[in-house]
């Protein structure tokens, strides 16, 4: 059966695909693969229905290529696609595994950033009690916060950077900024991960995956001009043992030569650099 992409519309064209996903689009029927649409606002809102009703009714195998989905919304989509007799290639559990922290962490405990979280409301700041405790089984020194899913490193000194996880005070000052910028979309809870001396100078490298194995290495969005590449020797088997097909893995040389993951995600919600073609990408994936 011919498997189908799904994208997000257009909102202000709901018939076409959201500008940003268009050239995937186009790509995607080059290849002659059909291209369904989601409402991706009507999902967000609840409104799963709403947001699958331009989906044909037996469009069969999907890989959705668009913004993130809470998981817990990722679930419904899931189930409403099955109603219409179409079904997403990645599933609710291997979405979550792979796009929110808890998911994967232990598994690449040994080659990532050691870290630590705190299940939380959006809105909800731990006291420094909480946060203090959640540091203490880090290795001393500096730190980063975000969520199960991201961090706000663009705003790096007021709401990501903790100088001292000691700083009880500091900590908790950072953390509650990080929660009043994330407001609603704060997703899971706290994390605080010990910071790492990376090579910034080389930028990262993001690994695409699918099915264990590594199919694309590209730039990571925030620097498109800068291309490393990454020792997949140590994460390939992690990866493996994941058992999602579609990842994607974002990885930094850490000044002491490792190579370090600095994120995994669900490769239908990453980021594809503007600079690569998304016909490398979409080929080998429309083909497995």
């Amino acid at each position: 059966m011919t498997t189908t992409l799904l994208l997000c519309s257009d909102p202000l064209h709901p018939s076409r695909p959201d500008p940003q996903f268009a050239a995937e689009g186009a790509a995607a029927r080059a290849h002659g693969a059909a291209v369904a649409l989601l409402d991706h606002d009507a999902l967000v809102a609840g409104h799963i229905q709403e947001a699958v009703r331009r989906v044909p009714r037996g469009a069969g195998p999907l890989w959705y290529r668009g913004w993130m989905i809470p998981a817990g919304i990722y679930a419904d989509l899931e189930a409403a696609l099955a109603e219409r007799e179409a079904h997403l290639l990645t599933t609710a559990r291997q979405y979550r595994a792979a796009h929110e922290l808890p998911g994967w962490y232990d598994l690449f405990r040994s080659v990532t950033p050691a870290s630590n979280w705190l299940p939380c409301e959006p809105r909800h700041t731990p006291d420094p009690g909480e946060l203090s405790r959640l540091a203490s089984v880090l290795p001393p020194g500096a730190g980063v916060v975000k969520d199960y899913v991201k961090s706000r490193k663009h705003e790096w000194a007021e709401a990501c950077f903790l100088p001292d996880l000691a700083d009880a005070d500091a900590v908790h000052a950072v953390v509650s900024r990080f929660v009043a910028l994330q407001d609603d979309s704060l997703t899971g809870g706290i994390v605080l991960r010990a910071f790492d001396q990376l090579r910034r100078q080389d930028g990262e490298a993001r690994v695409w995956w699918l099915d264990g194995r590594p199919l694309l290495t590209t730039a990571h969005p925030d620097t498109p001009d800068l291309r490393p590449a990454p020792d997949l020797t140590a994460v390939e088997p992690l990866v493996a043992r994941l058992g999602c097909r579609f990842v994607t893995t974002d990885l930094a040389r850490h000044t002491d030569g490792r190579w370090r993951v600095i994120e995994v995600g669900d490769a239908q919600v990453s980021g594809l650099p503007a600079t690569t073609d998304p016909t490398t990408l979409l080929g080998p994936l429309l083909a497995a």
